[in-house]
């Protein structure tokens, strides 16, 4: 994966200044995560770009941590500048990082410590292998979940919001990289609900390490097969149109 084609960097007063085009973070959702959320397109009024898309550029500009956590708090739009900073993670080091705009409104907050690694070939790689995985939420994960709690999302709102990711890694150092899911859980608090996905990282077959993404769902109502039937079958007809155009 080369993330390079999906943001866009101007330095002012030797500070990194980050931005997405609609079509860069919709074209790194659908061609490389494999994520049709309607939201991610193009032209939806209520646009915003992949949060994976923030973790993998951010892997890219500071490297890897062997752990690291990313909380998410704000939706980056096209009209966004985000700043990067030269230099954040010291190595060894325990550190806080809130990643910000030009108007100092906070969309990310990353923790790290223990050995990094500016390893470009493993950071693309486990970002790549990271986004794929998280992208297979919906359906793949998330329907068999709900059925499970006999509860589903609003089918015509939808609300699920990217909370927090964490990682830990035993090695900064791998081939053929790939991630398991290990469980998932979803958490029914009436009508909101909490997903938690935790997952091995695999190198040639051996784990290396572990993490788990965070969800938040809202506007939760019994679970109904017919109607959430259609919202599947909706995602899955997007998906089909895309790749039909490739």
């Amino acid at each position: 994966m080369n993330i390079t084609k999906y943001y866009n960097i101007n330095s002012i007063d030797g500070v990194q200044q980050i931005s997405f085009t609609r079509n860069q973070a919709s074209s790194f959702a659908k061609g490389v995560a494999g994520d049709f959320n309607p939201i991610h397109d193009e032209e939806h009024r209520r646009f915003c770009v992949p949060g994976d898309l923030l973790f993998s550029v951010f892997l890219a500009q500071y490297g890897v941590n062997q752990e690291m956590r990313f909380e998410f708090s704000g939706m980056v739009v096209d009209t966004t500048q985000l700043i990067f900073p030269e230099q954040v993670f010291p190595e060894q080091a325990v550190d806080v990082f809130s990643l910000q705009d030009t108007n100092g409104k906070n969309y990310m907050d990353i923790s790290a410590s223990g050995d990094n690694t500016k390893d470009a070939d493993f950071i693309a790689t486990l970002s790549e292998k990271y986004v794929q995985f998280s992208s297979k939420t919906f359906p793949d994960i998330l329907v068999p979940l709900m059925d499970k709690e006999n509860v589903m999302i609003n089918p015509a709102r939808p609300l699920v919001i990217y909370k927090n990711m964490e990682i830990h890694l035993d090695k900064l150092s791998g081939d053929n990289i790939d991630l398991k899911l290990n469980n998932a859980s979803l958490k029914n608090n009436g009508r909101k609900g909490e997903v938690r996905l935790e997952f091995s990282i695999l190198s040639d077959g051996e784990e290396i390490g572990h993490g788990a993404k965070n969800l938040l769902l809202s506007g939760l109502r019994e679970f109904n097969s017919v109607e959430l039937g259609e919202v599947t079958a909706t995602y899955a007809q997007r998906k089909s149109d895309y790749l039909a155009k490739q």
